[in-house]
């Protein structure tokens, strides 16, 4: 793909995305800004037009990293240009698979024998969802090897990523703030980053998202506004400290998961 200037991929772009952004230009505590054009994170691209096909072709990407589980794979695929194709990684994380957990309530409910059957499998499914900060936390505590080669792909490509998964919040969300933390950035910046996705996604999106669950039956919870839409300081916060308390820091929890100090390094270089 061409390189592209920051203008010509704004956060509502490319067309069909609802929570695309470049994360250059945040403060780095040394003084610095992070780079331009290097990495960007969005919402699925299932639903991108052809126009924007045509506007992630003439982009500088060229790695897409897929947070998404198979189902959620299957249930809305990507669309990518077919030429010059972009190199996909598939690095599956289970916490955040919204999709996925509602298919897996009906499937369930549908072997149910009567109506109040389905309805306790149903509440008992929304009783158990997690709070956001939990769901980070889960995810953190077992996503480490994912989470270090989404840096690793940022520190070896010499062109720009892409990382996305469903909503570009949650899944999305941690793996941003882990790099960025990595690489020095103040922490009210990356929070701030991390929170405007809920505006982002509000209107069409959340709204396509609320109409899919009441289609299968799922009644609205406030657990569940949250797990959908929701991108609260708070729930990064706590996942960032629960990194601080367990691993000393970003840096380290990349460590944990394989991210060499020389790939940690390079990372630093190609972001700062």
């Amino acid at each position: 793909m061409t390189a592209a200037s920051a203008s010509e991929l704004t956060p509502s772009s490319p067309e069909g995305t609802h929570n695309f952004r470049d994360v250059g230009g945040l403060p780095v505590v040394s003084g610095d800004r992070t780079r331009v054009g290097v990495l960007y994170r969005s919402d699925a691209l299932s639903d991108l037009t052809p126009r924007g096909l045509d506007q992630l072709a003439a982009s500088d990407i060229e790695v897409v990293i897929d947070f998404r589980t198979d189902t959620e794979r299957q249930m809305a695929p990507d669309r990518l240009p077919a030429s010059p194709p972009p190199r996909v990684v598939q690095l599956g994380v289970l916490e955040g698979a919204m999709a996925g957990m509602a298919q897996e309530v009906m499937k369930s409910a549908s072997q149910a024998s009567d109506p109040e059957a389905v309805s306790r499998i149903i509440e008992r499914a929304l009783a158990q969802i997690p709070s956001l900060p939990e769901l980070y936390v889960s995810m953190l505590q077992h996503g480490a090897s994912a989470f270090a080669e989404t840096a690793r792909a940022v520190a070896q490509s010499e062109a720009a990523v892409l990382v996305h998964c469903t909503a570009g919040k949650d899944r999305t969300g941690v793996a941003i703030a882990l790099i960025l933390e990595a690489v020095g950035v103040e922490r009210p910046a990356i929070v701030k980053d991390y929170a405007s996705s809920e505006r982002n996604l509000a209107g069409p999106w959340t709204e396509r998202m609320f109409g899919m669950l009441q289609a299968m039956g799922i009644p609205r919870t406030p657990a569940l506004d949250d797990l959908v839409a929701a991108t609260p300081p708070a729930a990064i916060v706590t996942a960032l400290e629960w990194v601080d308390s367990t691993h000393g820091g970003a840096a380290g929890y990349l460590r944990s998961g394989g991210l060499t100090d020389a790939e940690l390094d390079a990372l630093r270089r190609r972001l700062v």
